[in-house]
């Protein structure tokens, strides 16, 4: 049986060392190449060893950035590349979206837009990013023949403010692993005792200022670790500059072994999870399960994507309160119903079945 043709536009590329989106992929390529023929487009420079194929997908490269301003230029050159010989086109996030209007009449795809968390909200853009990424996004919408939202508040949106369903479909998780914390002991001495743990991209809209500020300035007897990405924009050096020799704070530059990794997250005593844009946020889903007692920013992706059943804070007051009363959560019960629901909901043997189920709908 010849295999439909698919490709997928709008991530760094694979294997996936860079986001969320690129996890995705990556996971996808266990169960989508049995079934169709999959090209993916990446960024070239990130990928020095250019290999033909992985995980039974070929792989093209642009020699553009796929993030940051370029990322619309990556993006529409992709989505040109994509025009003829594939009978669907997944792109994963709305940057390029604009362009779409202008290659449906020469194309056959069926084209299949991942809309991410509603970009444009974001505090990293200005006014006209963000008009821009909700205009793309309003494209987006009317020009693809399906629209995936990988949240129900995000589902409920698209529903609402366009008149239009979309495919629910979140991430999986189950590739976030435990590990024992006695194999990195002399590395991170802290792991024997609790610590708060946080892994993210340091942006505004994750709230990481109004998280250290907590911890620095009153007097918790327990250490805050963050791992992210210090050194990519001003705002992020100047919290390293301004919090790396906080007592009790402890900040790490993006790691990307797995295993070292997860051995700071999965021994944490607490997560915290400080994002108030977004959609279904991959790291928030890890955590869940790896089964980690969580302390989540009170938006409506957080809580539809923990089931309203971890620790909530909407402000610096009410998350220095609940760090101040840790000892009154049943810790153990936060942390079965976090890994129960995480199985139930975020395996990615189930979310392959769901992108298959999609694919052949359209």
């Amino acid at each position: 049986m010849i295999k439909k043709k698919l490709a997928i536009v709008g991530i760094v590329g694979v294997p996936a060392n860079y986001g969320g989106f690129e996890t995705l992929v990556e996971y996808l390529l266990d169960l989508l190449p049995k079934f169709y023929d999959v090209t993916i487009y990446c960024q070239s420079h990130s990928y020095p060893d250019k290999m033909d194929t992985y995980k039974g997908a070929k792989l093209e490269y642009l020699n553009l950035k796929a993030n940051g301003v370029q990322s619309v230029l990556y993006d529409t050159v992709s989505l040109a590349k994509s025009i003829k010989g594939f009978d669907y086109i997944l792109i994963l996030g709305v940057s390029g979206a604009i362009s779409i209007p202008f290659i449906k009449p020469f194309t056959k795809a069926k084209i299949i837009t991942h809309i991410d968390g509603l970009e444009w909200k974001r505090e990293k853009w200005g006014k006209f990013a963000k008009l821009f990424l909700k205009f793309s996004e309003a494209l987006a919408v009317r020009f693809s023949e399906a629209i995936i939202s990988d949240n129900k508040h995000i589902y409920n949106y698209v529903q609402s403010e366009y008149g239009k369903d979309s495919f629910l479909i979140a991430y999986g998780a189950n590739h976030a692993t435990s590990v024992d914390p006695s194999l990195y002991l002399k590395k991170y001495s802290f792991i024997k005792k609790p610590y708060i743990f946080t892994v993210c991209r340091i942006e505004p809209e994750n709230n990481i200022e109004m998280q250290l500020q907590v911890f620095s300035k009153n007097d918790l007897d327990i250490p805050y670790v963050i791992v992210g990405n210090w050194n990519a924009s001003e705002y992020g050096m100047r919290l390293y500059e301004q919090y790396s020799t906080k007592k009790n704070v402890i900040l790490y530059n993006p790691i990307y072994a797995s295993e070292e990794l997860n051995v700071l997250r999965s021994n944490c005593h607490y997560y915290l999870h400080g994002h108030s844009a977004g959609g279904t946020n991959p790291s928030l889903v890890e955590a869940m399960y790896l089964g980690l007692p969580i302390i989540a920013f009170g938006v409506n992706y957080n809580r539809e994507t923990t089931f309203n059943k971890a620790i909530y804070f909407n402000d610096s007051n009410e998350l220095l309160q609940q760090l101040l009363r840790l000892k009154d959560f049943d810790r153990e019960a936060i942390s079965k119903n976090m890994y129960k629901l995480a199985r139930k909901n975020y395996s990615w043997k189930a979310i392959n079945k769901m992108y298959i189920k999609m694919l052949r709908s359209v």
